[in-house]
This record gives C-alpha cells, sequence and structure tokens, in this order.
C-alpha cells in the first residue's frame, strides 16, 4: 500500500478518569501509557489481555501540589521492576516513582519555576527543562549539571543517541549541547518553540507557538517546514513508520507524511500532547480532560456506536459553543439567505455553512453576494486567546477578499478603534481603500463591537491603488451633467487570480507519473529521487499557506519537471507553478530568471500549448498566465509577453472545456485592466478583439460571457478604442446580452449600451 493510500486513524478508545485537562503523555515500550494531569495526578493505563479496544486505569500516582504537565518512563531495573517514572508539576517539583508501588521514591527540587519537560536518557539520568531557563541534570537523586544560556524559558528538552541533548525555548531557538556547552543554536522559528521529538535516521522535530512544525538536521540546517494548524502548536511526536504527529490550540491532532498533512483528527478541545505507541497507534491528550487511542487496525476501532458518540461530541459542542456576534451558529439562515439581494452596495450577511458562520459582502456593481470569509471565533466561543505570527489577540478572522485573491488573516482585540484596524491591515496587506468599510462592517457585525462613523478626509489617496475612502462620484453624461444612469459592472479595477488548488489530488498525480517512469527503462533518467519527491511534498505544503520561502532547489525541481518532462505529464507542474507565483519571492525568482535569460514560465506555456495540445495542459497553462498579474515584478513580463501568450492560448476559444474558456476570458479580462492603465492603444484593439470572440451569444457559460463582456466595457471606458468599438457588431452584441435573462449579463449589457450611445 502506497504511503498516500495508508487507511486513516480511527477511534480505537477514551481514557476515563481524569478530572481536568490531560496535560501530558509518555508510552512504554510494552504499551502501556501514561497520562499527567491539572488534576494533579498521573494515572498509567494498560490494555488487559485478549482486550480489542479498550484500556484501564492500572495506577494512579498522587503527590504533586500542582497540576502535572510532562512525564518520561523510566526503564525496569532492579529497583523498578516494572519500572519507573518521572513526572514535573507547576509545584517545580520533579518526582520520581516506583510504578509497582506507585510511590515517590524521589522528590528532585531545585528548579525555581515550573516544570515544562522531562526525559531520561541512555544512561538512564533524569533531564529537567523550566520556566527558570534552566535545564538540570540528575543523577543518583542529586543535581549533575546545570545548562545555561537560553534567554527565556526552556520548553521542551529531547536527548539524543549521540548522549547530547537538544533544548527548545520561548526564545524561539533550539540549542544543541554537549554537556554544559551550547555547540549550536537553530534558528529559523518565529515564537516560542514548546515540543521537541527525534525524527529516526533523520534529525529533530520542533512545535511552535507560531503554528509550524519543522524538521532539522542535527547540523543545525532546516529539513522541512510543515505548516497547517492555526494556532500555538504544543506538541510532536514521530514514529519509525515515518508517520509525524502533531497537537494545537486548534483543537486538531495532524498526522503528516513527507511534509504533507495527511490527516487532520478533530479534538473537543486543545491537544496538548500526542505520542505514538510501539504498534504505531497515536495517543492524544485534551483539555477536555480525556486521552484518546487512535488506531489504523479497522480490528482495534471503536464499534460503530462510539464513533457516532464521539462525531456527535464534537458537533455539538461546535453548535453549542461557536457563536458569531453572539448569535449561536445553528441560529443563522442558511445558504438560502443569499437568494434574496442586498439592501445597498457593501452590505454584509452572515450565514450558516455546515457548522461554520461565513460572512458575504453584496456587491451591487456584479448583482452577487461575495464572500468575505468563516468567521473565526466570535464572543462566547472561548476564553482563549488566537494567536498570528507569535502575537496574541481576541480574534484572528480567515478573510477572503473576493476578486480571485487569496485568504488573509485579520486580528483584532477588543476595545481597538475597527476603522484604524482596517486601515493598517488594508495597508499591511496592500490592498485597496475601497474594502475598508467592508472590512470595518465586519469587524463590528463578528465581535460586538461599536464604533463611531469616520471623520473621511476627502483629499486621502491610498498610496497603493490611488483609491479615495469617499465613495465613487456618479456616472457623468457627456456633457458634463450628472448621469441618472450608473455604471454597475464597468470599468473593472484589479485583477482576477485562480488561487486554490487540490494539492493532494496534485501531490498524487506526480507521484503517479513518476512511478511510471521509475518503471520504464525508456524514462527512468526522468524518475524523481526518494529525496526530491519529498522535497516536492514540502514545496506543496509550503503553498497552502504562502508565507515561507523556497530555496534554489525547490525552483530547480520544478523546472526539471516543467523542462524535461513529455509535455503530456506536465500539467500537474503547471499548477505548482500557478499556485508559486502568487508567493512574492517567486514572482521576482521567475521574472529575474526571464530577464537573465532563463525564461521558465514562458518556455513551459510554450510546451503546454504545443501538439498534441492537451485539455488539462491548456486549462493549467491558462491559469498559469493569469496568475503572472498578481505581483509587480511580472508586470513588464506580462506586457511584453502579450501577442505571445495571447496566440498561444487562443484555443482556449474553441476548447468545449469550459474551464479552459473561463482561464482565457480572465486571461483577456487581466489585460484589459492592465492595457488600460498603461494606456496602451494597439494592446487594447487586440484583447478587445479576443473578448469579441468570446463575448457572443454562442458562449453558453454565464461567467465566461460575463468577464469578456466586462473586458469590452472597460476597454471601450477607456475612450482609447472608442473608434474600433463602435461597429454594428459591438453594437448588436450590447443589445443582445441587456435583453438576456440572466441579470448579471443584461446589466453588463446595460453599462455597454450607455457607453455606445
Amino acid at each position: 500500500m502506497g504511503e498516500l493510500e495508508a487507511p486513516d486513524f480511527k477511534l480505537r478508545c477514551q481514557l476515563l478518569g481524569h478530572e481536568e485537562d490531560v496535560r501530558g503523555l509518555c508510552a512504554n515500550v510494552d504499551g502501556r501509557i501514561a497520562t499527567g494531569s491539572r488534576d494533579k495526578s498521573v494515572r498509567i493505563w494498560t490494555a488487559p489481555e485478549g482486550e480489542v479496544g479498550g484500556y484501564l486505569v492500572t495506577k494512579t500516582l498522587v503527590g504533586h501540589t500542582s497540576f502535572v504537565g510532562p512525564i518520561a518512563w523510566l526503564a525496569p531495573s532492579e529497583d523498578f521492576p516494572e519500572g519507573g517514572l518521572v513526572s514535573g508539576g507547576m509545584d517545580t517539583r520533579v518526582l520520581v516513582w516506583n510504578v509497582e508501588t506507585a510511590s515517590i521514591v524521589q522528590d528532585l527540587q531545585g528548579h525555581k519555576l515550573q516544570i515544562t519537560s522531562v526525559a531520561v536518557d541512555a544512561n538512564g539520568d533524569i533531564l529537567s527543562a523550566s520556566v527558570d531557563s534552566t535545564v538540570r541534570r540528575w543523577r543518583m537523586g542529586k543535581t549533575l549539571e546545570v545548562l545555561h544560556g537560553h534567554k527565556g524559558p526552556v520548553q521542551a528538552v529531547l536527548p539524543l543517541p549521540s548522549g547530547e541533548i537538544v533544548t527548545g525555548s520561548s526564545d524561539t531557538t533550539l540549542k544543541l549541547w554537549k554537556g554544559t556547552t551550547c555547540v549550536h543554536t537553530f534558528s529559523g522559528h518565529s515564537d516560542t518553540v514548546r515540543g521537541l521529538a527525534l525524527m529516526p535516521n533523520i534529525g529533530i522535530l520542533s512545535a511552535s507557538h507560531d503554528g509550524s512544525v519543522r524538521m532539522w538536521a542535527v547540523t543545525g540546517e532546516q529539513l522541512m517546514e510543515m505548516v497547517g494548524h492555526t494556532a500555538i502548536v504544543y506538541s510532536v511526536a514521530a514514529h519509525a513508520s515515518g508517520d509525524i504527529a502533531s497537537g494545537s490550540e486548534d483543537g486538531f491532532a495532524k498526522i503528516w507524511k513527507g511534509g504533507s498533512c495527511i490527516q487532520s483528527i478533530e479534538h473537543p478541545g486543545c491537544v496538548w500532547d500526542v505520542t505514538f505507541l510501539p504498534n504505531g497507534d497515536l495517543v492524544t491528550a485534551c483539555s477536555d480532560g480525556v486521552a484518546r487511542v487512535w488506531t489504523r487496525d479497522s480490528q482495534h476501532s471503536a464499534s460503530l456506536e462510539e464513533l457516532e458518540a464521539y462525531k456527535s461530541l464534537i458537533l455539538t459542542r461546535k453548535m453549542q459553543t461557536k457563536t458569531v456576534g453572539g448569535v449561536k451558529v445553528d441560529n443563522l439562515p442558511g445558504l438560502e439567505a443569499l437568494q434574496q439581494p442586498g439592501a445597498k452596495d457593501g452590505q454584509t450577511r452572515i450565514v450558516r455553512e455546515g457548522d461554520s458562520g461565513v460572512a458575504y459582502s453584496w456587491n451591487a456593481k456584479e448583482y452577487k453576494w461575495d464572500k468575505i470569509g468563516e468567521v473565526v471565533d466570535g464572543p462566547g466561543d472561548s476564553l482563549d486567546k488566537k494567536s498570528l505570527n507569535g502575537v496574541t489577540y481576541d480574534y484572528v478572522f480567515d478573510v477572503d477578499i473576493g476578486d480571485g485573491l487569496p485568504t488573509r488573516k485579520l486580528p483584532y482585540n477588543h476595545g481597538q478603534n475597527p476603522y484604524d484596524v482596517a486601515d493598517q491591515w488594508l495597508a499591511n496587506e496592500e490592498l485597496p481603500a475601497g474594502y475598508r468599510e467592508q472590512v470595518v462592517q465586519f469587524i463590528l457585525q463578528n465581535t460586538g463591537s461599536t464604533a463611531a462613523p469616520p471623520q473621511f478626509d476627502p483629499a486621502f489617496v491610498d498610496p497603493y491603488t490611488g483609491d479615495s475612502f469617499v465613495s465613487p462620484a456618479p456616472a457623468v453624461a457627456r456633457n458634463g451633467s450628472s448621469a441618472a444612469y450608473t455604471l454597475r459592472h464597468i470599468p473593472k479595477k484589479g485583477s482576477l487570480l485562480f488561487d486554490t488548488a487540490q494539492y493532494d489530488g496534485i501531490a498524487k498525480k506526480i507521484l503517479e507519473f513518476n512511478a511510471a517512469f521509475s518503471s520504464d527503462e525508456q524514462h527512468k533518467t526522468l524518475a524523481l529521487s526518494g529525496h526530491e519527491v519529498q522535497r516536492l511534498q514540502v514545496m506543496i505544503s509550503m503553498l497552502k499557506e504562502l508565507n515561507s520561502p523556497f530555496a534554489d532547489v525547490d525552483f530547480n525541481l520544478l523546472t526539471r519537471i516543467l523542462l524535461l518532462w513529455p509535455t503530456q505529464y506536465i500539467f500537474p507542474a503547471l499548477d505548482i507553478l500557478r499556485m508559486m507565483l502568487l508567493h512574492p519571492q517567486c514572482a521576482t525568482y521567475f521574472a529575474k530568471d526571464a530577464g537573465d535569460g532563463k525564461d521558465v514560465v514562458m518556455e513551459s506555456l510554450r510546451r503546454a500549448t504545443s501538439e498534441p495540445m492537451l485539455a488539462a495542459n491548456l486549462v493549467t497553462g491558462a491559469r498559469v498566465a493569469v496568475n503572472c498579474f498578481k505581483h509587480h515584478a511580472l508586470h513588464t513580463w506580462t506586457m511584453d509577453h502579450r501577442s505571445e501568450i495571447l496566440d498561444l492560448l487562443a484555443e482556449c476559444c474553441k476548447s468545449t472545456n469550459k474551464s479552459a474558456r473561463l482561464a482565457y476570458a480572465t486571461l483577456v479580462l487581466n489585460y484589459a485592466v492592465s492595457l488600460v492603465e498603461s494606456k496602451d492603444d494597439g494592446g487594447q484593439i487586440q484583447v478587445l478583439s479576443a473578448a469579441l470572440e468570446m463575448a457572443g451569444p454562442q458562449e453558453q457559460d454565464v461567467e465566461v460571457q460575463f468577464r469578456a463582456l466586462v473586458a469590452i466595457g472597460t476597454l471601450i471606458h477607456s475612450g482609447q478604442v472608442k473608434s474600433v468599438a463602435l461597429d454594428l457588431d459591438t453594437a448588436s452584441l450590447a443589445v443582445n446580452a441587456s435583453n438576456s435573462p440572466v441579470a448579471k449579463i443584461a446589466e453588463v449589457g446595460r453599462d455597454l449600451k450607455y457607453l455606445l450611445d
């Protein structure tokens, strides 16, 4: 069975008994589990002989005077026939237990603040880390050495097989120690390093408050970054199979393979800790006071009744606790509410989609509801704060601003002025100031905040777009008087993009093609190595967030696939290229390469449109060209190659594939907007001709026709193609469109008629 086909983990059993959060976990080589809890106790769980699913509590260890966090097993010895256990607590003590008698045999005192991590090395020495910024090595009940060097609390300690140890700290670094000497500092995380684990035969794993999990070589080189959690990542664990698990404040345990998240396991609370059992089963510690065992073995999974009960627990908790603006999600209107038009431009409406509240804004110009984004949190949700880039906020919203642009994170704290927050956020994200009122209304509606009406400065001009905060002036008739008619859809401002992708499908298709090359003597040299496959999966994982820098090896790997693989196999790589172009670093890289005579993007488009022409290549190739409009770095390139790009992709117009036609119409629309801004008369005539070809009644897809009509209207509105536009075909097109039964087509048709009159 291939890596991507491994079965998902399913619930095996729940370890019920703790009265408060389960904060720490450890698993023994014999399969026993130990849990440490905020209820000040440690419990040991054993699966009875012949038991298919469950575990039973066999020992309860009581002795800490405050909550227990980290725990670690001591190997069986003459003194401890059943083994021992080490636990650390808020009470600053490190306790050593005899498991057989459930008694404390050593009380190791020396740390001044909370114990954050404990471990046992190959020699049997106990290691403990503390908020007091030190690590202690204990032997025979006494401190053997103290490690100083971190500039903040030490959150994790990990002994290595070599005898060295690694530590992670709130100062954002990892440190490698030989004895009491720090021999290397690992930098890369932007916030607290909270958890560490050993990846056998490869390196070190780290979990961080910055929301990422990273893999490091012992030399300090970062090998991989795993991004997918939406909050603090508290813990990480690895198994000999290559599986990696992480636990987060976002309520998910995630399973990673080759840098990609292959499963997200939802919990009814924060996931404090994760660990693997020797047989590959996963154990998770949750803030609801329950530890859970998850298995891939269907023979050991919980009964259907238990699985359904757990599913119901998750759903019920989400629906009971999740609110939007003080309203429970299950009391929100459904998607049918979007069938009614808005009362005014910018009006916000929140509807229920599944178990989430999603905000929409009325776009009067295009006569449709634009999705703003899911409301991630709301009043009455949780007292826990949200974290973004290492900073804690009351709210962190996922906001989809529409127009094909990627989702952005919007942070907000109670008491802030929503207008100030909106202004700062729009400036930071380099978005038009015209979004200001929508952002403010979104904040007000989803946080219960209030704000006085803003005092607009009529002289203000947005430094990025030239937009003003004041409402746009009404349409003006040719004689200079105010017109009764207001244009609804034209001229278009800004570019449309294709910014979503089926990443799992892309990875699966490349792996499928690569496997075919590996078994074919003729193409064997084209096959990627195991390391290259893993790196490609890391790249795909990085693309999901668009905030991690790519290395030269990434660009070289993609270039090799795009330019050397047979053309019928390159469409998934074109999809990767398309998404990379949304990343500013990548756009700059490809623009520089083009300037240096190595134009990977242009050569890829030529290959994508070569014979025999495949629909998959045509679609992905056109989307690549569309996404070149995202960043200014490629603006000159798109203009210089306009004629060739439009000619290469012109086959899209005749394609029976709707996605190909839509991609080409979007490309034409983006060119129309850019050419109007640059006042390129010749280019506008070429683009107008392409748009006219796609805007007629023969086009059955509404969105394709709509985008082509908007492109025509934008060009005519500029006045630079007036003489070409005022012909019978264009006028007839406007009349036909204005009589369309489809509202948005009719509206843009009326816009065209107004301009042509």
